[in-house]
């Protein structure tokens, strides 16, 4: 195992936690600007309003993209443990 190898699997590896943590993310980040515009505009300045919202919407991207997550994360599996002949020589 070459020190060139284990900088691009860690490059690989942290691609993939960004890819797979983007919708939940970017759902929770939607939906919080949503509701902090709805609070400006009406003047509510409650900071619980925006917690189950965000959740909920979390909840649901992680139901929808699911299968597109975990098809990535087995095929990284696949392709790490294919590799393990080539690693130990």
């Amino acid at each position: 195992m070459t020190q060139t190898y284990i900088i691009a699997l860690g490059k690989q590896i942290i691609w993939i936690i960004l890819l797979i943590s983007a919708p939940m993310l970017l759902s929770g980040l939607l939906v919080g600007l949503l509701i902090s515009i709805l609070q400006a505009v009406t003047q509510i300045h409650e900071m619980t309003i925006t917690f189950i919202p965000k959740i909920i919407a979390v909840l649901i991207a992680l139901v929808i993209f699911l299968p597109w997550i975990s098809n990535i994360l087995i095929d990284f599996t696949i392709n790490l443990f294919s590799n393990i002949p080539n690693i130990i020589h």
